[in-house]
């Protein structure tokens, strides 16, 4: 079989081909090498990588594959629609594991196969790790933190992080999520009170950014953020510009994956992208130095980070190798940059669904009110909510809740993709992939395939999740990814998930805003799956 014969190779050979020419024949040498180069780099890249390989001789080509010329591919149908919507079409028509191309014959793979993704995810996940290309934006502002290692690394620092995620951890951080849940709520009414009016429009995913950032500040890392009162704080800045999404912005990220030196060009998206980088690093600097303190001090705090930094301890006084302080780091900015936008973004696609579903949003309500009546009080506006009242108050408990919840998840999965690169050849399902296939997993994708999820894939319906079909097996719905590599947060993104939405139902109707476009419309991939003019809603004090 033939291999993939790399552009470097190629100039080498040709390069030492046409010197010992122009020696033999008496020729001038860089004559002789520019001439070379001129002929053969086109025919390596339009004969070569664009037809002979990927059509007759790539070890991919039994693959099911997305008809199309491999020098252009479906890239351009990929860069504009939806991340995974094209990939949804090819699979209902090709298959569940596909190939398409990038540019020049660049091979991809989608994969949404039980039985292959189940190999990727639990049987030899540590083959699949993220490509280089794919971390290189990402690990300026979210450090080499669990959710970007790889390999022994990972394994090691999630089994030092299990502790601070646990269901008992994460039970007693809820008052927390409570405490900021209900403030958001509170700033709304005030805003309305300060206008003089019961209904007004708010552009909830930045609300919600705000809130679910002060709430792994303090849930996390026992540190009151407070961008809630204070929106300018300088930390919940810098993640607005990482998050920009002028067109601009968007082809330099696209370049530096190909061209990681174009990160030092003089543009305004790599000034801010450098001045929200120091700013993150400054202050998870400054919370992991007073936690580590604390932890020497035995200071008996249960934040998370808290629950780490002791369990780092106990490890190093056993022996073991512990989490180094920019290890620890680089962990404060993974929770506060993946932490917090995650769930603002499911939130916030929640509150615009159940307000096109109206129907599904009353009978959400009702299910809250009958679980807890105290959150309908008026009065507890004022005065305060009873501390006794949310400690027992348990969102897991509403089946209604969590099946809105996992639907939603499911119909617009915050985080649309993730990208692997094969280290060493391998075998999924009936086809050998050699080492360095870049393979995609499209939660957007497989969340909505009718071959797992019926006819009604497309539709929002929380129902579904009370009488599942049976080819809804545990990888049709890929939202948190599964397996080692699965995320680790998943419980406390679900408790907040539910505790917001509680909060918020208790005390408002929403409506779609028809002044603002349709969120639908147009959902942009910058790490999480978000809409490129926000989720601006009505909102009705009940």
């Amino acid at each position: 079989m033939a291999s993939k014969v790399t552009l470097s190779s190629v100039m080498v050979a040709t390069t030492a081909a046409s010197v010992a020419y122009a020696r033999k024949f008496d020729q001038p040498v860089v004559q002789s090498v520019t001439s070379a180069i001129a002929t053969v780099l086109p025919l390596y890249v339009f004969v070569w990588l664009s037809w002979l390989y990927p059509i007759y001789l790539s070890e991919l080509r039994h693959v099911p594959t997305v008809p199309g010329f491999p020098l252009w591919g479906q890239f351009f149908t990929i860069i504009m629609e939806e991340c995974g919507v094209p990939q949804r079409r090819w699979h209902k028509e090709h298959g569940s594991m596909i190939r398409y191309f990038f540019p020049f014959g660049a091979e991809r793979l989608s994969v949404a196969d039980d039985e292959a993704l189940k190999h990727m995810t639990v049987k030899n996940p540590y083959n699949y790790p993220k490509p280089v290309r794919a971390k290189l934006w990402m690990v300026r502002i979210l450090g080499e933190g669990v959710l970007l290692a790889e390999g022994q690394e990972h394994i090691h620092q999630r089994k030092a992080l299990t502790a601070g995620f646990s269901i008992q951890a994460i039970r007693y951080l809820t008052p927390i999520f409570w405490e900021k849940s209900l403030l958001m709520a509170k700033l709304w009414r005030d805003e309305m009170r300060e206008s003089n009016v019961t209904t007004k429009s708010f552009e909830v995913l930045e609300w919600l950014n705000r809130c679910t950032l002060d709430i792994i500040g303090k849930a996390g890392f026992g540190y009151d953020i407070n961008s809630l009162e204070d929106p300018d704080v300088p930390i919940r800045e810098a993640y607005r510009m990482v998050f920009a999404f002028d067109i601009f912005s968007r082809m330099l990220h696209g370049l530096q994956a190909f061209i990681p030196a174009s990160k030092h060009i003089p543009a305004k998206m790599n000034r801010d992208m450098e001045t929200a980088r120091g700013i993150i690093l400054d202050k998870a600097t400054e919370i992991i130095s007073d936690k580590l303190d604390e932890a020497e001090n035995n200071v008996g705090t249960k934040d998370i980070l808290a629950l780490i930094a002791k369990e780092n301890k106990k490890l190093k006084e056993q022996g073991e190798r512990g989490l180094s302080f920019n290890t620890m780091r680089d962990q404060i900015m993974t929770f506060l940059g993946a932490g917090h936008d995650t769930t603002a973004t499911g939130v916030a696609w929640t509150v615009h669904l159940l307000s096109t579903h109206p129907e599904i949003q009353a009978r959400l309500r009702n299910e809250i009110r009958e679980h807890m009546p105290f959150l309908f009080d008026r009065a507890n506006d004022e005065a305060g909510f009873d501390a006794a009242q949310l400690a027992i108050a348990d969102p897991d408990k509403l089946p209604f809740l969590d099946n809105v919840c996992r639907e939603s998840l499911r119909y617009i999965p915050p985080i649309p993709m993730t990208v692997r690169q094969s280290l060493e050849d391998d075998t999924i399902g009936p086809y050998k992939v050699p080492g360095g296939t870049v393979i995609y997993v499209l939660a957007n994708t497989i969340n909505r395939l009718p071959q797992y999820w019926g006819e009604t894939a497309d539709e929002f319906n929380p129902d579904r999740w009370d009488n599942l079909p049976d080819t809804v097996v545990p990888n049709a719905f890929m939202t948190f990814l599964q397996g080692p590599r699965g995320c680790i947060g998943r419980k406390f993104a679900e408790t907040e998930m539910k505790i917001l939405l509680c909060c918020l139902l208790s005390m408002y109707e929403f409506e779609r805003d028809f002044d603002t476009p349709d969120p639908e419309d147009w959902k942009m991939w910058r790490l999480v799956l978000r809409p490129k003019e926000g989720v601006t809603v009505k909102a009705t004090v009940l």
